[in-house]
């Protein structure tokens, strides 16, 4: 391990973020009711461009006129590619009082992106006396994107969250394939006559995962396009999950429920993650630095794994 200790990401439940347009305030409700730990109003991709005043209003109101319990209440602002962008940060941070807690930032290319946003978030938020510090999510969505994965996961203290986006990203590198997210049709090997489907999104969610891991960031597995396949979906959440995601977005309510699941350890990974801990604590009165346990050796490093479970299962508990 180096001297430079791992920093610990946010300690918030992030299993699913339903994500609604701004330009369809009458679900707003029902997200707020609903079991995601984020919740993402929208402002860019689902809102058309004669809607984006409407919608910025929409959800201004909504902040303030909506209770939204204890969940992590998030707007997705619009690319710092169009005109839209600067208005959706001034408005929402002079108008929208206290309670959003964080600003999607989408299309993130490098880290001068996050410098951009960061200085007029720094800029009106002392010019209004806020006290409340917004924190940023990143979506990884372009070839430049993931390969300055390093250097955005690391450009701002306001840093919570970071995600792939799997449509766009696939769009920026040229690959083919319509789908969001999932396994592709076409990226298969062959073996003994048979095609195995292995997972095209693999090496960018290892990326990111290491970014945020780096530097104390919370890795976000994106959409799955298809909201009428919870088989495919799972299968999505739990690949990321193993790779050490913390949680994925919900594109339909439907979705909610399958990322809560896969996201929440079970009563069996939480009894045997305590069970660990407590034969590594008695390895330790020993004087031993591993132990046996169901047949297989722990040591520290299980105790770091353990630990993980038990953290995540107690912070969803009080949550």
């Amino acid at each position: 391990m180096s001297f430079r200790l791992q920093p610990t990401p946010p300690a918030r439940p992030n299993r699913c973020q339903l994500f609604g347009p701004g330009s369809r305030p009458a679900i707003f409700e029902k997200m707020a009711a609903s079991a995601a730990d984020v919740i993402n109003l929208d402002l860019e991709d689902s809102v058309a461009p004669s809607d984006k005043d409407s919608a910025r209003t929409n959800v201004i109101e909504a902040i303030s006129g909506i209770d939204w319990g204890n969940k992590t209440l998030s707007v997705r602002i619009n690319g710092l590619d169009t005109p839209y962008w600067y208005r959706d940060v001034v408005d929402l941070l002079e108008q929208a009082g206290d309670r959003m807690d964080q600003i999607m930032i989408p299309k993130v290319g490098n880290a001068a992106d996050i410098y951009a946003v960061d200085a007029l978030v720094t800029s009106i938020e002392t010019a209004k006396g806020r006290t409340k510090p917004i924190t940023f999510e990143v979506i990884i969505e372009s070839a430049a994107g993931i390969a300055h994965v390093e250097d955005i996961a690391a450009a701002s203290p306001r840093l919570a969250a970071m995600s792939l986006g799997a449509a766009d990203f696939a769009a920026s590198m040229g690959m083919a394939t319509t789908g969001i997210g999932g396994t592709q049709v076409n990226y298969y090997m062959m073996h003994e006559g048979q095609k195995h489907w292995s997972d095209p999104w693999h090496w960018a969610q290892a990326a990111i995962v290491a970014a945020c891991r780096t530097h104390g960031v919370l890795p976000v597995d994106g959409p799955f396009g298809d909201f009428s396949d919870d088989d495919g979906f799972r299968a999505q959440a739990l690949r990321s999950a193993t790779l050490g995601m913390v949680g994925k977005w919900a594109i339909h309510p439907k979705q909610v429920a399958l990322a809560n699941e896969v996201f929440t350890p079970s009563e069996d990974a939480v009894t045997e993650a305590r069970e660990i801990l407590a034969a590594m604590e008695e390895a330790k009165a020993k004087g031993e630095g591993a132990t046996v346990y169901k047949g297989r050796l722990v040591d520290i490093a299980s105790i770091k794994q353990a630990e993980v479970i038990v953290r995540q299962s107690e912070m969803i508990a009080a949550n």
